[in-house]
């Protein structure tokens, strides 16, 4: 039995419209030079089967990317989570080995090296969905502490530990592994967690939103605690790219009380976050990524011309619009997560078009230097 399930595909995509998250979004592993973004490459498709659309994606290599998400999104009995590795020159879906259920809906992935990585979602079982990777593919890890009513939306991974965000019993929810030791932290207030991002010396922020303002908490000396976050009523956060000690970035929105959402960016500079001066009527953030030298990008989708893709680039001091080219026939391209690759020159972004008759396709879009980037 099909049936139209809008509750079930709000689940896909981080941010305004989207919840809980697309987001969104997000562990990147760290590229080694800056990209040099020049142009729009070609789209392409990991083509999931019908209706399929990706959460996001984790780049280590030009020839090792990972890209997670879902497929047969109308389908309540049919839906399941999709994993697909790049190689260098074709997509390619990856089982989940030990479970024979398998995921309902992977959100998030994130790699600590090429042969440990991780995926968060949710199962088919009604409980959070945890999946570990050694490269060649993934194992669902049981986590006795965690229950039915848990919800994960994000994970960043770094060698030696890895943390998933969420929500438990509407409090931020925080799981954590270190040398096969789990450790859940339950912070206190309302709020859900949806993206997060963790440094190689223990540093780390993850965000989200107390259901009407932007909630921000960071990880300090091993303990994750809120900090204070710009007052942005209506205010919410999907992703974090942490670029230092001394600089971040965190993306989201603001409802409006016309039904809109407004962009919103907020910048960390090493002693508090503020936020970044931008314009845009009715734009969705949904994930963030940037080169380790100061160079941020955003991908989203904006409401009033939904059928280009779209990615902001931000300096840390002028947030630039990215436009792919005008579609032919009417359609909307959600770009939910973005990742740099290393030496490539190259910003990837994933999510789905959507057709006029509703119709989910994963795509892949690529930002950067043509002579650099593979076909």
């Amino acid at each position: 039995m099909t049936r139209r399930l809008p509750r079930r595909v709000l689940a896909l995509c981080a941010g305004g419209l989207l919840l809980p998250a697309f987001s969104p979004p997000a562990a990147h592993a760290d590229p080694v030079s800056p990209p040099v973004a020049e142009a729009w490459q070609a789209p392409t498709s990991a083509r999931l089967s019908s209706d399929g659309s990706l959460s996001d994606v984790a780049g280590i290599s030009a020839g090792d990317v990972w890209a997670v998400g879902q497929q047969s999104v109308w389908d309540i009995w049919q839906s399941r989570g999709a994993i697909t590795h790049w190689d260098g020159e074709a997509w390619t879906e990856v089982g989940i080995r030990n479970d024979p259920t398998g995921a309902g809906l992977l959100r998030s992935v994130a790699a600590a090296s090429p042969t440990r990585l991780w995926a968060v979602g949710e199962g088919h079982d009604g409980m959070p969905y945890l999946a570990a990777g050694d490269g060649t593919g993934f194992d669902r890890v049981v986590v006795d502490r965690l229950h039915a009513g848990d919800w994960l939306g994000g994970v960043a991974a770094v060698p030696g530990r890895m943390t998933a965000v969420g929500r438990r019993d509407r409090q931020p929810l925080i799981v954590a592994e270190s040398g096969g030791r789990w450790r859940l932290t339950q912070l206190t207030g309302k709020g859900t967690l949806y993206g997060v991002a963790l440094a190689g010396k223990g540093d780390g922020w993850a965000v989200g939103d107390t259901g009407g303002r932007p909630l921000i908490t960071k990880l300090s000396g091993g303990r994750w605690k809120a900090v204070a976050a710009p007052d942005i009523p209506g205010g919410y956060l999907r992703d974090v790219y942490l670029d230092g000690s001394k600089r971040a970035l965190a993306v989201g929105g603001v409802y409006r009380r016309s039904g809109g959402v407004s962009p919103l960016i907020l910048s960390w500079n090493g002693k508090k976050w503020s936020r970044v001066s931008l314009s845009g009527d009715d734009v969705r953030l949904y994930g963030v990524t940037g080169d380790r030298k100061g160079h941020f990008w955003i991908s989203g989708v904006d409401m009033e011309r939904p059928g280009e893709a779209f990615l902001l680039r931000y300096d840390g001091h002028t947030v630039k619009t990215l436009r792919g080219a005008t579609a032919d026939t009417p359609r909307t391209i959600r770009l939910q997560s973005v990742t740099c690759l290393p030496a490539t020159g190259t910003v990837w972004t994933v999510g789905h078009v959507v057709d006029a008759q509703g119709r989910y396709t994963d795509v892949i879009e690529r930002f950067g230097a043509p002579e650099r980037a593979r076909p």
